[in-house]
């Protein structure tokens, strides 16, 4: 029923008469017609070439780039145009699905047509190449592109040739078709290529047998716990953790080192670092571009990434950066040049959005655990390395997380780099991603080629893959060795050995060392299958010169980096600051205000004597705790950037010598200046000042003290116990507990050495010195001079400069220590050692 518009209360634009509309109905009815034929016209193409249409707006709800492939069948026997009919298209109930060697499903007609190119009878031709290849350009513009492939006469590719039609990105236009069947691309695998610009490298494990001494794994603390003697902590047979590996894998490849428990992954990585202890290379050898690998050639063309993360956690990701490249880039760098490869590492790894966050670690909060993992890839990427080197890289991370890992190695590998990682097991569409996989077992080589291919190897052996089951977690779970009764464990080593055996006799003629199929089921080179699509000039690519020859920053400038990140560090530690703080206050306010009731009258003698060597002898033992447990969390980064060659000992020494002085001075203000005026000790300036002086070397005395037990013994506990020892010997010899005219001759000697009898001597002479104390003896008043009081405690053999010379000479003996075992000692983690 039609509107009355003369009614009350329509709106305006209902009044405007239909002959006003009637135009614009025309213009849209036109449009729409238009693109209706046009539509149906695309459809129309897209059926007669068998290409199933695919909707975009449901694509790009995606992040992955789905494959949607359709097969087009060649009648003809050359790429010429000879005519060949074509029957009836089918309708989509007649077609069949089938999948492709890669698992991917494929849809499959049983006939094809010749992409619209028809002869005057109607009937389709098949185009040239030449002629196809424009075609398929046309294509290209739009938002799909097409990938051809062409069945070269003689070939036994299947039936189903043809066209794969594939989405373009629009968000990251740089999608390379190389042509390769992969399973997908990412989203964010096709915008940036962080390359390496130098030679290809190739690395070549042969006839390797590696053999280790597990006595010789077990650190030497713990044997003296045991009460074995030293001549018999190596005593034991060896046992053969690698035995005839043969690998090579050349730049541009990613090798996964996959197997169970105890195979060796862990071990073959440490031996291509040079970083195995405790074993012995019984033969063979490990070739980085023809040259046996040396730590300094390690240093030099490899990047290792342990499966720890090492980091200090109170800076941000773009700090960390910053600061490893100052240490890691050439002198010659610019800082506009170095914040620039800062960057672009950053853009790389997927690191913006967290790019001022801070690190932090288990007990600060901070990035997650993928984004920290590829911190710890861009610290070492950023001296950009020709080999990449990671030990379980994605463990404790998720799935998802540690599928974006691997995808993000798999770009790296890329750019003209190898990278070469140990997984135990990773899931289905990880296994995808690797170029080439070596399975281990026990030390030995179960299969090493691509892995693509591991399947069809272990089906040509009698070992097929069940249906839906992840290759890699089949086929190491067959190589296991089950413990669980030594019926089973001898049965699962003749498996594994006759698995071996089978696979040396297969490769034993090669020159990599790789299975390779034979050529009967192998499938052609990419580069004869297919069509290579241009690069978009969107594209991007990182160019680094391999050849800096330049001298890495030394001496001056590595001590100022590692100290404004020393102090950027701590002082971001708020909370850690706010503890020390409070410690320090309450302290001094629980012994001030004990002393505080004596008012007007002053302390006693005894009670002065007391209260000096208390705050002498309290703080410090605080303070030695804290150092120890700190050292020990920054221990393993230490030694990992020690072995790494970022910087050398002794800059780092007085990095962290000066970087904690502003600590240590604020946490002795906070402590000794409240008990100095709430106890009303000697109220002159100069004993004001030389009391705080003495109190800083004493409890400096301590802190350097616990450095050098940090560096010296190789765990938190044995540095406490052995820190707290030597205090308390100092603590029992300082002069107050017992006199040390009574001392018998050991302890004696021992007093020499103890801050705490100097620290306690030198405020006895501050405080007493020109002091007269009154004692009231019923009705008598008796005048005491302070020497007479320091004479009664054996405090006036030495004058009070000499305890100032004494204390300095402690802090520089203790520093010295603290100097030669960082440069002896190595400074391993107690989980390394």
């Amino acid at each position: 029923m039609p509107e009355d518009f003369s009614k009350p209360g329509k709106e305006t634009a209902n009044l405007c008469p239909r002959f006003f509309i009637a135009p614009f109905t025309i213009l849209i009815s036109s449009l729409g017609a238009l693109g209706t034929y046009f539509t149906c016209g695309t459809l129309y193409h897209l059926s007669c070439h068998n290409i199933t249409p695919v909707d975009p707006f449901k694509q790009r709800r995606s992040h992955l780039t789905e494959y949607h492939s359709v097969s087009l069948c060649a009648h003809s026997e050359f790429l010429g145009r000879q005519s060949t009919p074509a029957p009836e298209p089918q309708r989509e109930d007649q077609k069949r699905t089938s999948s492709d060697e890669d698992g991917r499903p494929r849809t499959r007609t049983n006939s094809g047509t010749a992409l619209g190119f028809q002869n005057a009878v109607d009937k389709p031709l098949m185009p040239s190449k030449e002629v196809l290849q424009r075609k398929l350009s046309r294509l290209s513009e739009e938002p799909y592109y097409c990938r051809l492939h062409v069945r070269l006469p003689g070939s036994k590719m299947d039936e189903s040739g043809g066209i794969e039609l594939l989405k373009r990105q629009r968000r990251f236009p740089s999608v390379k078709t190389d042509g390769k069947d992969d399973l997908f691309v990412p989203e964010e695998d096709n915008s940036l290529y962080f390359t390496y610009s130098g030679a290809p490298n190739v690395l070549e494990v042969k006839e390797l047998c590696y053999q280790v001494n597990l006595n010789s794994q077990i650190p030497w603390y713990e044997k003296l716990a045991e009460f074995k003697m030293p001549w018999k902590w190596n005593e034991g047979a060896q046992t053969s953790a690698m035995m005839n590996l043969n690998l090579k894998v050349t730049s541009g490849q990613m090798l996964a080192v996959i197997g169970n428990s105890g195979c060796g992954r862990t071990t073959l990585l440490d031996i291509i670092t040079c970083k195995d202890e405790g074993g012995k290379i019984k033969s063979g050898h490990v070739l980085i571009n023809g040259k046996l690998t040396t730590k300094h050639l390690v240093k030099k063309n490899v990047a290792h990434v342990r499966q720890d993360d090492q980091l200090l956690p109170h800076l941000t990701v773009r700090e960390t950066l910053s600061f490893i490249a100052k240490l890691r880039l050439p002198r010659s760098y610019s800082e506009q040049q170095r914040q620039k490869r800062v960057e672009d590492v950053i853009a790389e790894l997927r690191l913006r959005q967290c790019a001022n966050t801070k690190v932090g670690n288990a007990y600060t909060r901070g990035v997650s655990g993928g984004e920290r993992r590829r911190v710890s890839i861009a610290v070492q990427l950023l001296w950009n390395p020709g080999i990449l080197i990671l030990d379980e890289p994605t463990s404790g991370l998720d799935s998802f997380t540690a599928h974006n890992l691997v995808i993000t190695l798999s770009r790296l590998a890329r750019g003209n780099r190898m990278v070469l990682l140990s997984i135990h097991q990773p899931r289905s569409d990880i296994f995808q991603l690797f170029d080439l996989v070596l399975l281990l077992s026990s030390g030995a080589t179960i299969y090493s080629g691509t892995a693509k291919d591991m399947v069809q190897y272990f089906s040509s052996i009698g070992h097929p893959c069940p249906r839906y089951s992840n290759p890699a977690d089949f086929y190491v779970d067959l190589t296991s060795i089950n413990y669980r009764s030594k019926e089973e464990e001898m049965e699962t080593l003749e498996r594994t050995k006759s698995l071996a055996e089978i696979f040396w006799d297969k490769v034993k003629n090669f020159d990599d060392f790789l299975w390779k199929v034979n050529d009967g089921n192998r499938e052609l080179p990419t580069s004869e299958t297919s069509i290579n699509m241009p690069a978009t000039p969107l594209e991007k690519a990182i160019k680094i010169d391999a050849n800096e020859v330049d001298e890495l920053p030394k001496g001056l400038h590595q001590f100022a980096v590692l100290l404004n990140r020393h102090v950027s560090n701590d002082f971001r530690d708020l909370t850690t600051l706010l503890i020390h703080g409070i410690e320090a206050v309450l302290m001094a306010l629980l012994i001030g205000f004990l002393y505080y009731g004596q008012g007007k009258n002053g302390l006693s003698i005894q009670d002065t004597i007391a209260l000096l060597f208390m705050k002498g002898s309290l703080t410090p033992f605080a303070v030695v705790l804290d150092v120890v447990a700190k050292c020990h969390s920054e221990r393993a980064m230490l030694f990992h950037e020690l072995e790494d060659g970022l910087y050398s000992v002794t800059p780092y020494f007085f990095a962290k010598v000066i970087g904690e002085l502003p600590e240590h001075i604020a946490f002795v203000v906070f402590y000794s200046v409240p008990i100095y005026w709430l106890a009303n000790l000697n109220p002159g300036v100069d004993s004001f000042f030389l009391n705080f002086l003495l109190m800083w070397l004493v409890v400096y005395c301590s802190r350097c003290m616990a450095l050098w037990m940090s560096a010296l013994l190789p765990t938190l506990q044995i540095s406490s116990f052995m820190s707290n020892a030597i205090y308390t010997a100092a603590y029992l010899t300082g002069g107050f507990i017992i006199r040390l005219d009574t001392l018998w001759e050991v302890p004696f000697w021992i007093s020499f050495v103890s801050f705490l009898r100097w620290g306690f001597a030198g405020l006895m002479q501050v405080q007493f010195t020109d002091m007269t104390y009154q004692i009231e003896v019923r009705n008598f008043t008796i005048n005491i001079p302070g020497e007479l009081i320091i004479q009664s405690m054996d405090s006036d053999k030495y004058p009070l400069y000499a305890s100032f010379l004494v204390l300095i000479g402690i802090v520089a003996g203790f520093l010295i220590l603290y100097y030669i075992s960082l440069r002896f000692v190595k400074q391993k983690s107690s989980q390394d050692w």
